[in-house]
């Protein structure tokens, strides 16, 4: 058998937790791939107040889960082979940790693995508007191979659903790993 690739899916505490959610849906549908998901404290409360969604739940879209403070789990080491991870959303907290090295958890520790393994990290950083802090921390994660992509929809595609703008965000962010994303959005070709 085929070992599956696998994907680091984490959420923190900043609003847009229907990005990280949408992508466990869009992942648990793909046979050949493997979702690894961590959740921070604040981003079950993110989940339940935007979402109505209770981290039980949460935890039946992934394959995998593991706890907040669980800095042995697998993901925590290198030799841990992944796809990368996306931070989906990530606060500024989150993105602060991850920019100065500071592993207190397991989303800043896993991010810092994939970083330094030269595997794609993706951060939904989620806030405006932002102050120079914020943007020297972007500027610090995408100088070490980071990836920022604030979840900003695209008008060109005319729509006046936020289940495709958020599909969009999704398919873009999940093409980036070659996940199937056909049918989430139409990608732009010109006029």
């Amino acid at each position: 058998m085929t070992q599956k690739k696998r994907l680091i899916i984490a959420m923190t505490g900043a609003t847009g937790a229907v990005y990280g959610v949408r992508m466990l849906q869009v992942l648990q549908m793909q046979d050949e791939w493997e979702t690894h998901l961590v959740i921070s404290d604040a981003g079950v409360v993110n989940l339940k107040h935007e979402m109505d969604i209770k981290r039980a739940e949460l935890f039946k879209l992934a394959d995998v889960t593991h706890g907040i403070d669980d800095i042995a789990a697998s993901i925590s080491s290198g030799g841990f082979k992944t796809e990368g991870m996306i931070i989906a959303p990530c606060s500024m907290k989150t993105l602060a940790a991850v920019a100065h090295g500071f592993g207190d958890n397991l989303i800043s520790r896993a991010a810092d693995v994939v970083l330094k393994e030269r595997r794609r990290l993706v951060m939904m950083p989620r806030e405006t508007p932002l102050n120079l802090v914020h943007i020297r921390n972007m500027a610090s994660v995408t100088e070490m191979g980071g990836i920022m992509f604030p979840p900003m929809p695209a008008f060109y595609s005319k729509t006046d659903s936020l289940t495709a703008m958020v599909n969009e965000t999704v398919g873009r962010i999940l093409d980036m790993f070659g996940v199937n994303v056909e049918g989430l959005y139409t990608p732009w070709e010109g006029l």
